[in-house]
This record gives structure tokens, sequence and C-alpha cells, in this order.
């Protein structure tokens, strides 16, 4: 088994004048859920169509499970399960006839196709709701539904563009549950597109960032977070004072400091023991009851990237 599911080497494709991914070169590992992140309009769905082999790419290329994306689409569709712009169920169905639709499609055997079904709606919570007709549920549902059907067959790979786009919080929050015990479970390769910062942080093991069809930056979220603006504080203090702050804002280890609904948030310049800043307040008169380090969320992070792109311009 490759240790890439997922390899592109300068992938790029034009319409017409308008770069839409632009000499984009990336690795998923195998087993991983891949979060490939950016604004709508980034390039990311024009991505997926070349990675099933639905688009040509206009120079570049990649291998999708060992098979090359220009040549061999067709052997890449029948070992990869794909939810893209719609969820492709039949409404007027029972999810159990969907699931049965698409099992005949894709030729597994009866007793095999049977117990895949059971084995996925047991898996996402909808065993007991199998004979009712999908028209009439919750998109988020559907959308878990959907899910269960690009894995139907035992696929290597699933694709998926914006799994949770228009889902309610509770929606959400189900369908990515199922997404990462279908995943965990199955041991696939998950390779999601989102502009969903949160969702990104918490389901995928590794991301990339996509903007105007540039790849900004690739690696594990923690480590895309350290790599980021340096650390921060957050202190509670009282009797502050102008004095005082001046102090602070002067001392080498502060970037920058501001007081926020009675607390202060200190950018550090280096990654350092605070615990000079400590006695600097107090030596200047002010209480200091709670102090918290923090790191950028993944969020800080993108805003961040695209901030130093558009200085670049």
């Amino acid at each position: 088994m490759h240790d890439k599911t997922i390899q592109l080497d300068k992938l790029t494709k034009d319409f017409g004048k308008l770069r839409a991914v632009d000499s984009l070169s990336i690795d998923v590992p195998t087993g991983s859920i891949f979060g490939f992140l950016g604004p709508n309009g980034a390039g990311k769905t024009t991505t997926l169509h070349m990675l099933l082999g639905l688009l040509e790419p206009t120079s570049g290329g990649g291998e999708v499970m060992g098979y090359d994306l220009r040549t061999d689409g067709d052997q890449i569709r029948a070992c990869c399960g794909a939810l893209l712009e719609h969820h492709g169920l039949y409404e007027a169905l029972s999810a159990a006839d969907n699931l049965e639709f698409y099992g005949r499609a894709f030729h597994l055997p009866d007793g095999e196709r049977q117990k895949r079904i059971q084995e996925l709606l047991e898996q996402i919570g909808l065993w007991e709701r199998r004979k009712e007709a999908v028209g009439s549920w919750s998109k988020g549902m559907k959308q878990k539904l959907a899910i269960a059907r690009a894995m139907l067959h035992k696929p290597g790979l699933i694709l998926l563009d914006e799994p949770t786009a228009g889902l309610d919080v509770v929606s959400a929050v189900e369908v990515r549950k199922s997404l990462d015990d279908l995943a965990g479970q199955q041991g696939v390769t998950v390779f999601m597109t989102t502009h969903n910062m949160t969702e990104a942080e918490k389901l995928c093991d590794q991301v990339a960032v996509i903007r105007a069809g540039k790849l900004l930056a690739e690696g594990k979220p923690d480590e895309l977070r350290r790599r980021s603006r340096k650390p921060s504080l957050e202190i509670a203090v009282h009797g502050m004072t102008a004095d005082a702050m001046t102090l602070l804002q002067a001392h080498p280890l502060v970037a920058s400091a501001e007081r926020q609904d009675g607390h202060l948030r200190v950018d550090l310049s280096e990654d350092k023991d605070a615990a000079p800043l400590m006695s600097l307040l107090v030596g200047a008169g002010v209480q200091v009851s709670e102090v918290h380090r923090s790191v950028a969320s993944l969020e800080d992070v993108y805003l961040e990237l695209f901030k130093e792109e558009d200085n670049v311009r």
C-alpha cells in the first residue's frame, strides 16, 4: 500500500484567462483526514474534479490511489467514494432502498450488500429509520446518508466537497462525528474541502490552505498554529495604571499589549518564560489574579496567511 493516497505535482487548471488552480503540489497521507481549506472561489472544487478525472489539467499532474489522474479517471472513480455538490439520493426511496440501489450499481454481492447497508446505517445512527422515505428527512440526516452512500463499496479514498455546508450547528456536529467514526472504523483516507476553520481544526489530521488557486501552507493544524504568530497571554489584573502599561509595553518580551474588559492581552515577541512580566506588573503595584497562555487558532493562522499574501501582492 502506498503511504500517500494523493500526490499532486504542480497541478494547474486554466479556464480561458482565469487560472483556477495554480501549480498545486500536495501529498495526502494514507489513512488521514485531510482538510483542503480556502474561501469560495479558491479552486477547491476544481481540484476535486481533477482528482476524479472529471476535468483535465492544463499542466502538471498527479496520482490518486496509484492511478494517473490524467489517464486513469475510470479506475480512480471506481475505487473512490465522492460526495460533491449534490447528495445524490432518491428522495422517494427509503434510506435502505437508496443504499440497495447504489450497492447494486457497485456490483456488491447480495449477502455482502445487505450486511454492508446494515453496518453503515447502524454506525451513523439511522438503522431504525431505514424504511423511511428520505424526502422527509432533515438536511443533516440526508448528508449523513449520502456519506454512507459514498462509502458503501469500501473505497480506499472518499472525496467530500463542503460536507457540512448549509447545515445547522447540531446537524453539522452529527455529520462530523459520523465522518470521524466512519473514517476511523473503515480505515479510509478522507479528502474534504471546507472553509469552516473550526470544523477543520476538530476533524482533520492535516490541512492545506489555498487561495486564488495557490497553496499558502500545508501541515498538521498544530504545526501551522505553532509556526504562525508568537504566543500570547491573557492576564486578569486589578489596579492597572497607565504607568504600568507603559512599562509593560516597553519590555523586550512584549510585541504588543492592550486592555480588554478587565484583562490584559499581551502578544509576546518570542516564546519565552513570561515570569519577568509578572514581576514587572507586581512591582508596579498591579494585582495579578490569573494568567493564561494561548496559541493561535487555525482561524488565526488562516487570516494571518491571507494578510501576508495581501502584503506580498
